[in-house]
């Protein structure tokens, strides 16, 4: 019951959360300027057409019955259509919810390899501090902290053709594909089983994996380090060893546990920054996703395209958040009775 408490806490903040957030994008978003006046501008353009699609897109009502009328639409499902030139009247919900299919391809798995492989390393490094492992742990993750996201991208690029070159010449281009490595978004992943499948999804995935896990690492594993030193030194994982524990036990059953709740922030924080950021990957290796999405909606002034990106941005961040202070209660039940 506790629980249920807990949760139904939780998401009732985040709704109001949720309302302010929309309603100062959408005043950001209708301050950039006229969607239309592309349209006006335009040799021998009809500007009695043009201001009867602004009627009809409610472009000439005050900016807060705008906002209302955008609200009730947008919660039933009605997110409006493109007013950009070539794909006017274009449904706004499929269009987002497409790009969003393919950047969460992308972002989700590289989260998850990222938050796994930063918290082991990261474990390692401080259970073992000041060894070899701790110094490369921690050089690795200054050089990737210190490297752009956009300049991994490109290096993993040029590296991903040289392999390409290397695997034809070594005659395996039958099995693996030309070119096996993908420097841009595949655009048929149809396979004849489950190893051909498995060789096309590393080849089109692992270039962009790569470069959207690389900073996150290195937060990760930095976080998780300095947070597993404090517990090692704690005073209750003291009495444990003076109790005769095990180190394994120490380490993994008491320690392990509390020094998970910074990295749990980190990662709810770092999702939304990842979800954005990847806007680069995207086109460095040409995805189609969230990225090309909004620069796309930017180029045209298109507000209902910004306005469904934005608030599927912010809800994505709200519900990392959320699922964030779950965690929390599961790691340290005190937090869910406070």
């Amino acid at each position: 019951m506790n629980l249920l408490w807990y949760v139904l806490r939780r998401v009732a903040i985040s709704i109001p959360v949720l309302l302010v957030g929309t309603f100062l994008c959408f005043v950001m978003v209708a301050g950039a300027g006229d969607p239309l006046a592309e349209a006006r501008g335009r040799p021998g353009a009809n500007i009695e057409a043009i201001n009867r699609l602004g009627e009809e897109l409610g472009l000439d009502k005050p900016l807060l019955v705008r906002y209302f009328n955008w609200l009730g639409n947008f919660v039933t499902g009605d997110w409006g259509v493109s007013v950009a030139q070539g794909a006017a009247q274009e449904p706004v919900y499929p269009k987002v919810m497409s790009a969003l299919g393919v950047t969460i391809n992308l972002v989700l798995g590289a989260s998850v390899f990222a938050l796994i492989l930063g918290v082991l390393v990261g474990v390692i490094a401080a259970v073992r501090q000041y060894s070899i492992i701790d110094y490369i742990a921690t050089t690795l993750a200054f050089i990737l902290f210190s490297m752009p996201i956009f300049c991994i991208a490109i290096v993993l690029k040029q590296y991903a053709i040289e392999v390409n070159i290397w695997v034809r010449e070594l005659g395996l281009t039958e099995w693996l594909g030309n070119p096996w490595l993908k420097t841009s978004s595949p655009e048929n992943m149809q396979s004849d089983g489950f190893g051909d499948f498995l060789v096309k999804v590393v080849g089109a995935y692992l270039l962009p994996t790569l470069s959207i896990m690389a900073i996150s690492f290195a937060a990760y594993s930095r976080f998780q380090r300095a947070s597993m030193l404090d517990e090692l030194n704690a005073d209750y994982v003291r009495t444990a060893r003076a109790k005769g524990l095990t180190s394994s036990r120490v380490i993994w059953r008491h320690a392990f546990r509390n020094a998970l709740i910074p990295v749990t922030t980190l990662f709810s924080v770092n999702f939304g920054a990842v979800l954005t950021g990847a806007i680069i990957t995207e086109r460095v290796f040409n995805w189609n996703g969230m990225g090309t999405l909004l620069v796309d909606a930017v180029d045209h002034n298109d507000p209902n395209v910004l306005m469904g990106w934005l608030v599927v941005i912010a809800i994505s961040v709200v519900v990392a958040n959320l699922l964030a202070d779950l965690v929390y209660g599961v790691l340290d039940p005190r937090i869910r009775v406070g």
